[in-house]
Order: structure tokens, then sequence, then C-alpha cells
């Protein structure tokens, strides 16, 4: 079996679509909510989850026959919390307002369900080339939501993207302004559910045809 196999490419694109952690599954949902007024820390929180569900995935893989059933939970909760660590002094160090504006949510990942969730579900019983592949699949899969979301509500909200001003000053002059609701909380949650219903809506078209 190839590394880039079919069955390997399916691990990957899975979770882009019919196996997506937050709109099929319903994991890892508080996080969505909280990073998405902005685009650039949804894109950072993102990325942290990729490296974090990819890398997690791969030591336990590699630990599996060695882990005692009775501590196993121990063991990948210590693995988990290494690595968001590393990856928290990383954006400390290099994106530090970015981190600042995540706050405690970067720590929050070591409770991330949808990293326990493949570790239990995956990583415990697949090899670990398959299971590398299958965090860098659910990882991108929740970022791809997190981006989504951000998107509309920093366009629609703030009138900018990753911060630069995007609508024209000319809209602001004819009388358009920001959308206050886009900022608030319960706003991320309508764009998920709406995300929801089109792509559920687009895949039981799929299985009818």
């Amino acid at each position: 079996m190839g590394l880039f196999s079919r069955n390997n490419l399916k691990l990957l694109s899975g979770p882009l679509n019919k196996q997506n952690p937050i709109t099929v599954q319903v994991l890892g949902i508080c996080s969505a909510l909280a990073v998405t007024v902005k685009l650039k820390p949804a894109f950072v929180m993102g990325v942290s989850v990729i490296i974090v569900t990819a890398f997690s995935n791969l030591i336990i893989s590699f630990l599996r026959k060695s882990i005692p059933t009775s501590i196993r939970i121990i063991v990948q909760l210590v693995v988990v919390a290494t690595l968001v660590i590393l990856v928290d002094q990383v954006l400390k160090a290099f994106v530090y307002d970015v981190s600042k504006q995540l706050s405690v949510f970067v720590g929050l990942i070591i409770t991330n369900c949808i990293i326990m969730g493949r570790l239990e579900a995956f990583a415990l019983g697949n090899k670990p080339w398959q299971s590398f592949l299958d965090g860098i699949g659910n990882g991108a899969g929740y970022a791809m939501i997190l981006i989504i979301v951000s998107f509309f509500r920093e366009l629609f909200g703030s009138g900018t993207l990753w911060g630069y001003k995007v609508i024209p000053q000319a809209f602001y002059d004819a009388g358009y302004s920001n959308n206050g609701m886009m900022i608030m909380p319960p706003m991320a949650l309508i764009l998920v559910g709406i995300i929801i219903w089109v792509q559920r809506s687009k895949n039981l078209d799929l299985i009818e045809k």
C-alpha cells in the first residue's frame, strides 16, 4: 500500500466533507464559536489544532502497543498537553498579538473532543502513517469551518479581512454600516448551523442520486 493510496487519501478528504468533525460529528463547537470574530486568530487556531491532532495521533499510534489500557487516557492527555504547550510557546514567540487574542483557548485544545476522539477511535488501532493523515484531515476539517465562519463574521461585522479594510469607504458614505450582530457569539452558532444545513442538504442530494 502506497503512502498516498486511495484509502489514505480518504483519511485526508473525508473530514473535509461527509465526516467533518464540526458539521457532522458536532465536536469542537465551543472554540468554533469563541475564536471566529476575526479571520487571523481563527486561521492560527485551526493550524494549531491540525499540528496537535496530527502529531498526537502519530505519537499515540507509535505507543499504542505499550500503553496499558487502564492509563491510556492519562497518557493521551500528557502527549496532547505537551504538544499544546509547545504550540503555545511558538505562538507567543512569533505571533504574540494573535496569541493574546486567542488567550486561554489555545490551552483548551488539550480538552478538545476532536483530538481525544481521534486518539481513542483511530490512533489506538491504526498504524502511525494512517494515524498522522487522519489527524491532519480532521484538523483541516475543523480549521476549514473556523475559517469560513470567521470570514463572514469579520467581513460583515467589521468590514475587514485579516485586519485589512475591504469594504470601500464609498459604501459607508452611501449609508452602509457594519452588522454588529456578526461579532456577537450567537451569530457564530447561527453560521455553523447554516453550514450544517447546507452540507447535509448537499450530501442528501448526492445519496439520492
